[in-house]
């Protein structure tokens, strides 16, 4: 007889809760949820108030007898999983699929793995909170009505294997829109106009300050006509003030704010970030990693305040108690902060290292005093002219938190160094060292990156701590969205510099546009979001998406009924399902016609082929069959022109003859190609098909036919079929379009023809036997 069953949901938190608790506890992993919606089946009756169908899927069959066997054994099943909604479903249907004993089962949530936390809660279990667990129902049932019924439409109006889903499909929407503001951004350019100075500082050394006028010109006369009147202007000190800046650390994170910092300072998407935070939150090093809570406990107050005296001293200490302010909050726990704050590192890899370290140093860094600064602003006059330069420095009086931690923003580059201001008086004069007009040019708005859409998606009030991740990782999975890195443009600009009097003139070149690890749509993605926003703008209205979190959160906190709520959603979306998929178009979703071919007088349309956007010469009720080509490298479906239409209708293409065969390029079902008789080979990215030369062509063959040699080992005459390879993962024997592994023993190189039939006949006989077992072992169970 087993005295306790603890069953938490991941085996790394198995092992770290079984060292704390005795020999009188077993401890044992569900490995998340043991049940779920049936995957291939709509499984939600509509007609009886919405009940879910749910099932234990084949994988966990054997997991669910092993449990239900040792749970029959105990005196007391402790369900453990962790405390959010998610959490107390997998203990809702872990108690109904083992069919636990409610007088001998108890539910108890820790927010953090310790000793003191697991034997605390312990102390103080609970029952299954069926709130909780319908406002999970709730969303897992309303996602699948969503994508359920939403992706058959998508299917028949827009393209097969599509999918939609409920907050998915607003995140798309956010990213579609921003790059819609890109495109019809018009970027305007200005002179700005800086100046250097000399003064004296208090050595008596001659030193430079910089200044910045406070006025921009709009066009380049203009600007020099201004440095033509600063050529002999007088500059003098007409007001300086000087005023004490205080600053304030950040609170402690939540899992968005982790999330975004992770990404700027680390570099780590948002998935990643969430898997390294389990492993730390499972090895006990961390409290829970899903709270929208700021909180920090008074047990964790103490321990930073002790820290920071033992590290800098008493004048750091400023204890504080952050408030959750983000739309639609729901958690009580803890924000994410060391379960020990001592431990200012940890045992692990070097991700884990880093993340850990991160969220100490902001958990520290938020119970520290502010950062004092003295900021000082010249102002300097231009011989009577109303235009000022503008010159600033600030120096740090008191670091404060400043010494552990500086929080990171979203395009923004950090600026560590103080500029100092030598010391200047009014009135006094400043010699002209030069005055500078510069060309600048307005930036649209900045794409989103993943820690910046999470931000928005917060804002919105769109998703909780537990989807942010899930939902990022989604829509890029389902390609329709791409994380990228755009390479700039060259762009020319001008510049006025006023030196000794002379006025030179340069233009100059800059690369303008590069950006790094941003979200773009695909145009699979802007159809999709297009489509959805005409026939069911109310699934993508973002404020119909964040009330029906609100819901959730009522359901939660047993204010609404959860199956009211499905009703409700469920009569008026339904009909939309109905009324698109029942429609029929002129054209497909997406279909645009671009004009006509000039030479042929057919029409040009840009269209969702079946592997994806195709453009399209032609009808299918000409004579001749339609022509299509691929879009240009770098066009979307929503820039495409006719004339770049007409470009990429000019493949394929006859580069020249190489011993007496056409060497061709063109484009085929998966992507531009150079065929020489019948050989092929891929065009890279890097090569537009377009411009691609006769001796380009030829090395990429050649570099083909060199790699295929490297890779061939061995070949044997009597047996064409049988080839030994090198492979990603070592040698290895082809054989009928099958791949088999060489034992580490063997080598490759002296291997017979026998041999290699032997390796091939060897699994197979392993299967065979495998098969025999488990047939045998069935019919011992029947």
């Amino acid at each position: 007889m087993i005295k306790n069953l603890v069953i938490v949901e991941s085996p790394a938190k198995a092992k770290t809760i079984g060292k704390f608790l005795g020999n009188d506890y077993k401890v044992m992993s569900s490995y998340g949820h043991i049940r779920d919606l049936k995957k291939k089946a709509f499984s939600i009756d509509v007609d009886d108030n919405f009940k879910p169908s749910y099932e234990v899927p084949v994988e966990k069959k054997e997991l669910v007898e092993q449990l239900k066997k040792t749970a029959e054994q105990a005196e007391t099943v402790w369900l453990a999983s962790d405390e959010d909604r998610e959490g107390e479903a997998i203990s809702w249907h872990l108690f109904i699929v083992l069919k636990l004993d409610p007088k001998r089962t108890k539910r108890i949530v820790f927010h953090e793995i310790t000793k003191n936390a697991i034997l605390e809660a312990i102390k103080h279990p609970r029952e299954i909170d069926t709130n909780l667990v319908n406002a999970q129902q709730a969303r897992r049932v309303l996602d699948r009505i969503v994508g359920f019924e939403l992706s058959p439409v998508l299917w028949k109006r827009v393209k097969p294997a599509l999918s939609a889903g409920r907050v998915q499909s607003v995140a798309v929407r956010l990213i579609v829109e921003r790059e819609r503001e890109i495109n019809a951004y018009t970027i305007q350019s200005a002179y700005k106009v800086t100046a250097q100075f000399f003064v004296l500082d208090a050595d008596g050394k001659k030193v430079t300050i910089n200044a910045e006028l406070n006025k921009r010109f709009e066009n380049k006369k203009d600007a020099e006509t201004f440095l033509n009147d600063c050529a002999n202007a007088q500059f003098k000190i007409e007001d300086i003030t000087k005023k004490p800046v205080k600053r304030s650390p950040a609170s402690p994170f939540t899992t968005s704010t982790l999330q975004q910092e992770a990404a700027r300072k680390l570099g780590f998407s948002v998935s990643r970030t969430m898997t390294i935070a389990q492993h730390l939150y499972e090895s006990g090093f961390i409290t829970y990693m899903r709270t929208d809570s700021v909180n920090l406990s008074s047990l964790a107050l103490g321990t930073c305040k002790k820290e920071i005296i033992k590290l800098v001293g008493e004048k750091y200490v400023k204890t504080r108690q952050y408030t959750t302010h983000s739309k639609g909050a729901q958690e009580a726990h803890e924000a994410i902060r060391p379960t020990f704050v001592s431990n200012e590192t940890i045992e692990g890899t070097v991700q884990e290292k880093k993340l850990y370290d991160l969220i100490w140093k902001r958990t520290i860094a938020s119970q520290m005093a502010d950062a004092k600064m003295e900021d000082t602003i010249a102002t300097i006059g231009i011989g009577g002219k109303e235009e000022k330069f503008i010159a600033t420095g600030s120096i740090v009086i008191f670091d404060g938190f400043l010494r552990v931690y500086r929080e990171s923003f979203d395009d923004e580059i950090e600026q560590d160094t103080e500029a100092k201001l030598p010391p200047l008086t009014i009135g006094e004069d400043l010699v002209q060292k030069s005055v500078t007009a510069a060309q600048r040019f307005t930036q649209h708005p900045p794409r989103y990156t993943e820690a910046s859409l999470v931000r928005k998606l917060e804002e919105l009030g769109i998703g909780r701590p537990s989807t942010y991740a899930p939902t990022i990782s989604t829509i890029q999975q389902r390609s329709y969205v791409q994380k990228s890195n755009i390479d700039g443009t060259e762009r020319s600009y001008n510049i006025l510099e006023l030196k000794k009097g002379q006025i030179s003139d340069m233009d100059k070149t800059e690369i303008t546009g590069t950006e790094k690890g941003k979200l773009l749509p695909t145009d699979i993605g802007i159809v999709v979001n297009d489509f959805l926003m005409t026939n069911f703008p109310e699934i993508m209205d973002y404020n119909f998406t964040a009330n029906v979190e609100q819901d959730f959160d009522k359901i939660a906190a047993g204010k609404a009924e959860w199956t009211k709520l499905m009703n409700n959603f469920y009569k008026s979306f339904h009909p939309l399902v109905d009324k698109s998929i029942n429609t029929k178009g002129e054209h497909k979703v997406g279909e645009r016609m671009l004009g006509n071919d000039p030479k042929t007088e057919k029409p040009v349309y840009v269209k969702i082929g079946k592997f994806g956007p195709v453009l399209q010469l032609g009808t299918v009720e000409d004579k001749e069959k339609p022509t299509f080509a691929p879009l240009p490298k770098g066009i979307s479906m929503d820039t495409v022109t006719l004339e770049m239409a007409l470009d990429a209708f000019k493949l394929p293409r006859l580069l020249g003859q190489q011993d007496g065969k056409d060497l061709i390029v063109g484009i085929g079902r998966f992507g531009p190609f150079v065929r020489l008789g019948n050989t092929f080979v891929s065009v890279p990215e890097t090569i537009d098909p377009m411009d691609i030369t006769m001796e380009e062509g030829l090395a990429l063959l050649q570099a083909k036919k060199e790699a295929a040699v490297k890779k061939q080992i061995k070949i044997f005459a009597e047996e064409p079929d049988l080839q030994i390879l090198n492979g990603r993962f070592g040698p290895y024997i082809s054989y009928k379009k099958e791949n088999y592994k060489i034992p580490k023993n063997m080598n490759p190189v002296n291997l017979t023809l026998e041999d290699c039939h032997h390796i091939i006949e060897t699994p197979k006989k392993a299967k065979s036997i495998r098969s025999s077992q488990k047939r045998k072992a069935t019919a011992k169970k029947k």
